[in-house]
């Protein structure tokens, strides 16, 4: 082993060692159900922030995104327009009356949310989005796998394999362990890591690049479609003028914030509302400068790489792009291996902020809305929480399982399960809180209705033998969510209205 990969390995080591001490400490802070899937609503406003962000965004911000900048050049940007305007809008007009309602009716998770808001006393809501968040949750998780195997197989040349299974057997050990705090705890520091790295990273590129024209010609020369001009422009995607229903289908990416568990369980935790009000100017400046920057890393990426062209004439995804701006940087460029070392300790933050965020969310629909509602009801805290720690080991073995193909796509794994739980949760989730004549049969109609709209968009091969989504070229997020939407209301609206207490419940609500 090289001394620079010597130095990268003690970065990297150091940086792990310092997750799990954090699960360590946390494991023993946690005494009961609630402290492992809330931490007993004590989030400041920081960590709430951070911690949501950095959850949210993973490796897709890191990888995905400028991997499909540096791809196809900046038509891709849409989707991070779109990201942006529901990541505000999910602050404005969700993280405050969600976490009003959801003490208001004494919820510890979405899926319990749903039931009691709803007065499901069959609990078909509670089995039914449980069901919904294993299923698409796995798919996220292993996306964040995939994303860490590539990672460890890209800077130390590990077989795949085995750098997956460092990376989940990591994750899986401070989540395990810690549970909520410890993952948000971890979080914080991730999204501030990630962070730097976006911040620092393109400016040194692009200082050692030298110039504006520099970058321009060099964006020509690596054979970028129609070149640099047409790079450069968001209105066209490899040459040719982006589409209407490609603008849509990017821009639509924002809708899923609404039903994304992992982030709103972040609103439910919040210590009060000055907190919750701080988290919200925190998280919007962090994603509006983060995002910006992710694109940033595709455009300088293309030029400072050059003539090296990811994804042509060499092995490596074009996914890996902002891996070989930092290897590069700082082990040829400056000769500072362990400083590298921790800048990319910043993907690896990214995939495991996101990782054990759904890994907590999904194990909680297992053993306490599951388990504990259907199998057990008189089962003790104790009980809960150990098996919550088997759900977490079990879920782990199943997105290892998912994540065992080295060809899997983050961007695509990542579009799978974002567009299912935000075409599932998203809507419901916003009439719940905002209309009250919502009641029962019309969320279960909402939640089934959405997410089989997507697994039929794009698995169901309808149209000489390929899915209405590839026929299309429109993203199934926004079938899903519209559907989903309707059929809410007409359920809703033809079946009987909510009870007293229901419309009581509502309007006490801040």
């Amino acid at each position: 082993m090289s001394a620079n990969s010597i130095a990268i390995f003690a970065a990297f080591a150091a940086y792990l060692i310092f997750m799990i001490v954090i699960g360590y400490i946390y494991m023993k802070k946690t005494a009961n159900s609630e402290d492992y899937f809330l931490g007993g609503r004590n989030l400041n406003g920081w960590v709430a922030a951070l911690s949501a962000q950095a959850s949210d965004m993973s490796s897709w911000l890191l990888m995905g995104l400028p991997g499909t900048v540096y791809a196809f050049g900046t038509g891709q940007i849409w989707i991070a327009v779109g990201l942006l305007i529901g990541t505000i809008a999910n602050w404005i007009f969700v993280s405050d009356r969600l976490r009003s309602y959801t003490i208001r009716v004494d919820a510890l998770t979405i899926p319990e949310y749903y039931e009691k808001r709803f007065h499901d006393e069959k609990r078909v809501l509670l089995l039914l989005s449980s069901l919904v968040i294993a299923i698409f949750f796995l798919v996220y998780t292993a996306s964040a796998f995939t994303a860490g195997g590539k990672l460890f197989t890209s800077v130390f040349g590990l077989d795949y394999h085995m750098a997956l299974t460092i990376g989940v057997v990591v994750i899986l050990s401070y989540t395990f362990m810690g549970g909520f705090m410890a993952v948000c705890v971890t979080d914080f520091v991730q999204g501030s890591m990630m962070f730097l790295c976006l911040l620092i990273v393109p400016i040194l590129a692009w200082n050692l690049i030298g110039d504006s024209s520099t970058i321009m010609a060099n964006l020509n020369a690596s054979g970028v479609t129609g070149g640099a001009a047409t790079f450069l422009n968001p209105l066209t995607t490899e040459g040719t003028p982006i589409t209407f229903t490609e603008i849509i289908s990017q821009l639509a990416w924002g809708l899923g914030y609404f039903g994304m568990p992992h982030i709103l369980v972040r609103f439910m935790a919040v210590k009060d509302k000055h907190e919750l009000k701080k988290s919200k100017i925190i998280a919007i400046v962090w994603v509006v400068i983060s995002l910006a920057l992710a694109c940033l890393v595709g455009v300088i990426g293309r030029a400072y790489l050059y003539p090296e062209i990811l994804g042509t004439t060499t092995n490596i995804s074009v996914e890996n792009v902002f891996i070989e701006m930092i290897q590069k940087i700082f082990t040829q460029e400056y000769n500072l291996a362990f400083l590298g070392g921790l800048f990319l300790c910043g993907i690896l933050a990214a995939i495991m902020s996101t990782a054990d965020s759904q890994l907590l969310v999904t194990a909680s629909s297992i053993s306490s809305d599951i388990y504990q509602n259907f199998i057990n009801q008189q089962a003790s805290e104790k009980k809960v929480l150990m098996l919550s720690r088997v759900a977490v080991l079990v879920i782990s073995a199943l997105a290892l399982w998912i994540a065992w193909d080295p060809n899997n796509s983050i961007m695509g794994l990542v579009s799978n399960a974002w567009s299912g739980l935000g075409s599932a949760f998203g809507p419901i989730t916003l009439l719940s809180l905002y209309w009250k004549r919502t009641n029962l049969p019309g969320a279960i109609a909402g939640i089934v209705s959405g997410g089989l709209t997507v697994l039929i968009w794009d698995y169901i091969p309808f149209i000489g033998g390929e899915t209405l989504g590839t026929v299309t070229g429109l993203y199934s997020l926004v079938p899903g969510f519209a559907i989903s939407c309707l059929c809410i209301v007409i359920f809703s609206l033809s079946t009987a209205a909510p009870s007293e207490e229901m419309l009581e419940e509502f309007h006490s609500v801040e």
